[in-house]
């Protein structure tokens, strides 16, 4: 598995700023797929998609509270 990271210049991040940061990407041949966004300002949003088609979404505000924690079963 090999990532790849991509730079945006004015998103919105969780804690409602329009800030640059990063896509980060990585997927490998059997269906995981992981997409992290890294914001400038300190927030991070995750994206975990499982071989067995479950999903785990984590929102995180760059003071450390926790916006959104879920996971959906496949």
């Amino acid at each position: 598995m090999v990532g790849t990271r991509t730079g945006f210049t004015a998103e919105k991040a969780p804690c409602g700023k329009t800030v640059a940061g990063e896509h980060y990407r990585d997927t490998d041949d059997a269906g995981l797929v992981i997409i992290d966004e890294y914001y400038n300002c300190g927030c991070r949003s995750i994206r975990h998609e499982y071989h067995d088609g479950s999903l785990h979404t984590r929102v995180i505000r760059h003071d450390g509270k926790v916006v959104s924690n879920e996971d959906h079963g496949s």
